[in-house]
């Protein structure tokens, strides 16, 4: 196979995508459980004051929006936001946020589900979303390592094989935009060297077969990086195979290990004076 062609850095999945709709309905009913329901576990709250960042079409920012509602407010934000619709407690901000400063400071919570990864200057953004906090704050990434997503039935051997080419094609499609497919596994000692303490780390493993949302995700990741798979050595042929293979009620894989860390910015010694950074802002 060609190596793959160097792209742009960024997420490889365009949220202009005109499978971008369906791309991100499969991640809300996959992941949105997982991560709403761990965000709930760690306190969130009626009044708390959140963040979330590559808010893709929005349903954390609208789930975290009823976890602190009333009185809460979320502000998501991503490069292309369109796909979010504002409502009363919910601000949606056009945002880089490799480039951009962050729209304030003193966040209660702030969450980056599916967005470091993708980005070479990660750890510096981790640190600036560990500055956002309010003392006792709590960030949470959700990241996937991608280093392993095994087929686990196929038809046939050749369809396992390409099944695995495939996802290594996707993988390294990933790697030449600037993201780091297996960051997932190094998102808790990131946080940690962040300055964030109290970590909480879990794992989570989901089933691609057909009708589940995982196997959607995964042919929605099929059908937007088409193109670029036939630059890499992909046929046409293969493309198709690896559609129907997928729908085949004889087909079964694993996702890669998602792994969701939250860490919190320590609390401010008694006494300590309000600062720019510890101090919680009217919206």
């Amino acid at each position: 196979m060609n190596p793959a062609p160097t792209a742009p850095r960024g997420y490889v999945f365009d949220n202009d995508s005109p499978h971008s709709a369906r791309h991100h309905a499969s991640l809300e009913e996959a992941l949105d459980p997982l991560t709403l329901g761990h965000l709930r576990e760690a306190g969130a709250a009626p009044g708390m004051r959140c963040l979330e960042i590559g808010a893709g079409a929005g349903s954390v920012a609208r789930g975290l929006l009823r976890l602190v509602s009333p009185g809460g407010t979320v502000t998501a934000t991503d490069v292309k936001p369109g796909r979010i619709t504002p409502e009363p407690g919910l601000t949606v901000l056009t945002h880089d946020v490799v480039d951009d400063p962050l729209p304030g400071s003193g966040y209660d919570i702030v969450v980056a589900r599916l967005v470091l990864q993708h980005l070479p200057e990660r750890q510096a953004v981790l640190r600036r979303l560990a500055g956002a906090l309010a003392p006792g704050g709590l960030l949470q990434v959700d990241e996937f390592d991608a280093g392993h997503e095994p087929c686990l039935l196929a038809p046939s051997e050749d369809d396992a094989r390409l099944y695995a080419r495939f996802t290594d094609a996707k993988a390294a499609l990933m790697r030449a935009s600037g993201g780091d497919p297996t960051w997932g596994r190094r998102a808790a000692a990131a946080l940690r060297d962040a300055g964030l303490t109290d970590l909480r780390i879990r794992p989570h493993v989901l089933l691609r077969a057909p009708g589940t949302p995982a196997l959607g995700l995964q042919l929605h990741h099929l059908a937007q990086l088409a193109p670029r798979l036939l630059d890499t050595g992909f046929t046409r042929a293969e493309l198709d195979r690896l559609d129907a293979l997928m729908h085949d009620p004889g087909f079964a894989a694993a996702t890669g290990v998602l792994y969701s860390v939250q860490g919190r910015r320590p609390a401010a010694p008694p006494g300590t004076p309000p600062t720019p950074e510890n101090r919680t802002e009217a919206t």
